[in-house]
């Protein structure tokens, strides 16, 4: 078992009441400080209040201590590894700066306590920088220097970002669903829209790196024809309020088809899920940060995490 304690702390150039009230949005729909898209949304099952569970990706906590505009305080459940606490705490300096401080304190046990000095405590490290550099942004007078990632950090972040999950091709994408009479493949693959990232799935078309025609544009979804090999195969993008989703049917008309789609289905799941993870995460990468979401400044933000 080893025992953790990692503190952070940033001087503010704003009043502590205006970064307490900051700190009191945590987790709500226009959270200004959590560093969301680039990394996973904090997520409570209510408002920001003694007993709200939830957490972000894997980590689970339960806010255990919470005075408006002061402190919150999160516990980890007990068994689940690394348990303990983090606290984010707002104190005045004057009238017009603060000190913003995060303490956590855990017991790293079994497995847990290799991933955390390798992988955990690097991402742990660049989120908190990055809730100051947004807390910042949302209550001074901008931000000169954000944190930029390491290379480590960057690999990290990569090789866990969210993997597209299978679903039914969406009840909401009618265009695909009426493009191909009897299909002979369908498939969907889909991934959380977070904050911040665009909902025009017009944006989303690099998933498909070829400049493949746009067929119809309505109601949230983008039809391309896709058709290649003498297959007749139409992709959809449909953007909703949760999720971007890549639906794909395909109709093999000729022998040539059906041997060119007997070879490539094989590797078509695969290819889908890299091509839709692979742009979801260089959008979030690229869209703006909770803190230029509610203050816009520009101050180079993606450039530090850039690769």
């Amino acid at each position: 078992m080893t025992a953790v304690r990692n503190v952070h702390e940033r001087v503010i150039e704003a009043p502590a009441a205006a970064v307490g009230a900051l700190l009191d949005r945590l987790s709500a729909a226009d959270d200004p400080i959590f560093p969301t898209p680039a990394w996973p949304r904090m997520r409570l099952d209510g408002p920001l209040a003694v007993g709200a569970d939830g957490g972000h990706g894997r980590i689970r906590y339960r806010v255990t201590a919470y005075e408006p505009g002061r402190r919150v305080r999160f516990d980890t459940p007990p068994g689940g590894g690394l348990d303990g606490y983090h606290e984010l705490t707002v104190a005045p300096l004057g009238a017009e700066r603060c000190r913003v401080r995060h303490v956590l304190e855990c017991e790293a046990r079994g497995i847990l306590r290799l991933q955390w000095a390798c992988a955990i405590r690097h991402i742990h490290d660049t989120m908190i920088e990055e809730i100051f550099d947004n807390v910042e942004r949302a209550a001074a007078d901008g931000l000169a220097r954000p944190v930029r990632w390491s290379p480590w950090v960057r690999l990290l972040h990569r090789l866990m970002w969210a993997r597209p999950r299978a679903v039914a091709v969406p009840a909401a994408a009618q265009l695909i669903r009426a493009s191909l009479d009897h299909p002979d493949y369908e498939d969907a693959y889909r991934t959380e829209l977070l904050p911040g990232m665009p909902r025009d799935p017009a944006a989303w078309t690099p998933i498909l790196r070829d400049a493949f025609p746009v067929l119809a544009h309505a109601g949230g979804e983008l039809l391309l024809d896709v058709n290649t090999a003498g297959l007749t195969a139409r992709a959809s993008i449909l953007v909703d309020e949760h999720y971007v989703t890549l639906s794909t049917v395909v109709k093999a008309d000729s022998l040539r088809a059906r041997l060119y789609w007997g070879v490539v289905k094989r590797v078509h799941p695969f290819m889908a899920r890299t091509m839709l993870r692979r742009t979801h995460r260089a959008l979030a990468l690229a869209a703006p940060s909770a803190g230029e979401r509610s203050r816009p400044v520009s101050d180079g933000a993606s450039a530090r995490r850039a690769d």
